[in-house]
């Protein structure tokens, strides 16, 4: 396969990162996974890194035969009953985390998510596909009853209708439209602190022929800044795919895990 990727995380003007994001590939298949800990739920960091880490055990398992949408829901649910399996708070609530994942096999991009982490995929400049947030926000933007601007600073923005964890009966996994990839496209996986100050023009204009690893950054620094000293934690995944990027060729399984303290 040939792909250049990159993975970045800012804390912003949080005291902790709850944000988790890695990445993994074989010879055959490539995995991107970001999660999102959930600041109003005690210990979201331990949910995030608990989707992550068993998308990545997953995939170390992983049978190129496998249906990719099956593997997807399959692991995500299973990430779920891992953090349903924890300990309770005082109030019968759960940790609770976003999750956004991606794989590539074939060729051929399939994700699935819960939440308002986002997967992009951008082609020829513009965005060929994304998820919606699963929001009451996102709701009310598609019946009309917002408009885009006031979806990004509505205070309910960041109440969320679907994670992993949480409370009982609130987690289902979403699951996208697979999709042929082509050379020079872009997938971009990132946090609300990410997606959410930035429109997608501004997306679209960074990654316009550059690097993947400089516009990665470059972005995470912009949206941190545009929130004046309110900036959540922001965390990205970027990849793209074609004949001018990198050959990664492997006999075992790479893994990538973001180092986040």
């Amino acid at each position: 396969m040939k792909f250049s990727i990159h993975q970045a995380s800012h804390i912003g003007d949080r005291k902790y990162n709850q944000d988790r994001v890695a990445y993994a590939y074989s010879n055959d298949d490539l995995l991107m996974v970001l999660a999102d800990g959930m600041g109003g739920h005690f210990h979201g960091e331990v949910a995030a890194s608990i989707a992550i880490d068993t998308f990545m055990s997953a995939f170390a398992g992983h049978s190129h035969a496998v249906d990719p949408q099956a593997f997807l829901s399959d692991t995500m649910q299973a990430a779920h009953q891992r953090i349903m399996s924890l300990p309770q708070k005082m109030d019968h609530t759960f940790p609770g985390t976003t999750c956004v994942a991606a794989l590539i096999q074939n060729g051929k991009l399939y994700w699935g998510y819960a939440g308002d982490s986002r997967l992009y995929l951008i082609r020829n400049g513009a965005v060929f596909a994304k998820t919606l947030d699963h929001s009451m926000v996102q709701m009310w933007l598609a019946c009309g009853v917002i408009d885009e601007e006031e979806a990004r600073t509505h205070p309910r923005r960041n109440q969320i209708t679907n994670c992993l964890g949480g409370v009982e009966d609130m987690f289902n996994i979403e699951l996208g439209n697979p999709v042929e990839l082509q050379s020079g496209d872009v997938v971009l996986l990132c946090s609300d602190g990410l997606s959410g100050p930035l429109f997608d023009k501004d997306l679209l204009a960074a990654f316009a022929g550059n690097p993947v690893e400089g516009v990665l950054d470059q972005l995470i620094v912009r949206a941190v800044g545009l929130e004046n000293g309110k900036a959540d934690n922001a965390t990205g995944l970027a990849l793209r795919w074609g004949n001018a990027e990198d050959i990664h060729d492997t006999d075992v399984i790479i893994s990538h895990i973001l180092e986040i303290h």
